[in-house]
């Protein structure tokens, strides 16, 4: 009874349940969106990757305006709303005849999803002091992961046995029971209805949250993890374990599943030695233990041994996963925590966006090898920024 009620203290309860079924619905289509486009819409290889890019920039026009807006419209109602977006777009894609039309219905479903998304996040970054932040971002990320897990392993099963427009369905009744668990939840998410400020006040607000302390860093840090997961993880990956060790696609598949369980299984315990030991002194290791893994796999052939490192990838990167987001929730006031995760999201979706390209050219030009290297040094610099900024507020501490 005490853990469950901890666990309350920390978020609430249907911030978890949405999240979970809003990655449920967005796993759902990982697998069956691109058969759907090759089927109904004989769409080449540069039709279908359009569809995440479009998405990706709907999501990263929307993040910003969120973050400013979720308070004074009221962060129930803008989850319930970006859900509903999602939920419309869904329904509207599974009756859409033209290709065009149905790229426009994914960058508006990018935008539902930043409203969706930013103000989950925000909610989970000040519903609890900095003594359990670490911890309650992490519950999110693990509703996040365990969500987009379970829907994945779904996803395929629904297109081929229950029609082709399933998977839409599916997803927009994940949205639809989302909103459902958000209206129903009678506490608050935190925040408050504010006045309307001028337009001067409001972008001071995101310099202001952008000049204090570890910040930036922390949000150039975020949007470089995420890179890392997009770029290497999820696009070269599984290429570098088809050819690099010879593996068949179904071993393929059963070592990604290992590193998803890493890190679903990392995430916990990285947001709750932050929140005991203190976040660089997590983030740091973790950030050099996380690319030692990355830089070390290019000399592991054997089977098993890859099956090992990829827990070990997945581990590495949930040890360091909710570090960042927490950081900018102990450092930017309640007032300004929205802007700033507006802008944490941001640089994220920056981060997804370019990060296939810059791992894709790196791959092309030198090897297939060469990206994991690549990840090794940028994780190695980011350790290596974060140590030195806490050493500098160290001193600083000193000498007040």
């Amino acid at each position: 009874m005490r853990g469950s009620a901890s666990l309350k203290s920390q978020i609430p309860l249907a911030v978890l349940t949405a999240t979970f079924l809003f990655n449920l619905g967005q796993g759902v289509l990982r697998p069956s969106l691109p058969l759907y486009l090759r089927e109904f819409f004989a769409a080449n290889y540069r039709m279908v990757t359009l569809i995440p890019v479009v998405f990706g920039v709907g999501k990263w026009i929307a993040n910003l305006p969120t973050g400013y807006l979720q308070d004074r419209l009221g962060r129930k109602q803008m989850m319930a709303a970006g859900l509903a977006v999602m939920a419309l777009v869904d329904i509207a894609s599974a009756f859409t005849l033209a290709y065009v039309a149905f790229l426009g219905l994914r960058a508006i479903g990018g935008i539902g999803w930043a409203m969706f998304a930013t103000v989950a996040t925000t909610t989970a970054v000040g519903h609890q002091g900095a003594a359990r932040r670490g911890r309650t971002v992490s519950l999110l990320l693990m509703s996040e992961t365990l969500g987009l897990l379970v829907g994945t392993t779904a996803g395929g099963v629904f297109y081929q046995h229950a029609g082709k427009t399933s998977p839409f369905f599916l997803e927009a009744s994940c949205m639809i029971i989302a909103i459902v668990a958000v209206a129903w939840q009678s506490s608050s998410f935190g925040g408050r209805q504010v006045a309307k400020q001028p337009a001067a006040e409001d972008r001071s607000a995101l310099k202001t949250a952008l000049a204090l302390p570890g910040v930036m860093l922390m949000s150039l840090v975020s949007g470089t993890l995420v890179a890392i997961q997009v770029g290497v993880f999820v696009f070269l990956y599984p290429l570098y374990l088809a050819q690099g060790g010879d593996l068949r696609p179904e071993t393929v598949g059963y070592f990604i599943s290992l590193s998803v369980l890493g890190r679903l299984l990392s995430l916990w315990l990285g947001g709750s030695l932050s929140d005991r030991w203190g976040r660089a002194a997590v983030l740091v290791p973790g950030l050099l233990l996380y690319g030692t893994i990355l830089g070390t796999l290019i000399v592991i052939t054997n089977p098993v041994l890859l099956g090992v490192w990829s827990f070990l990838i997945g581990a590495g990167s949930g040890l360091v996963a909710s570090i960042p987001t927490a950081v900018i929730g102990d450092r930017v006031p309640s007032e300004m925590q929205g802007v700033a995760i507006g802008w944490l999201r941001t640089v994220n979706d920056t981060g997804m966006i370019a990060g296939p390209l810059l791992f894709g050219v790196v791959a092309d030009a030198v090897h297939l090898a060469a990206p994991f290297v690549l990840a090794f040094g940028l994780l190695l610099i980011a350790a290596w920024r974060c140590e030195h900024e806490r050493r500098n507020e160290a001193s600083h501490a000193e000498l007040a």
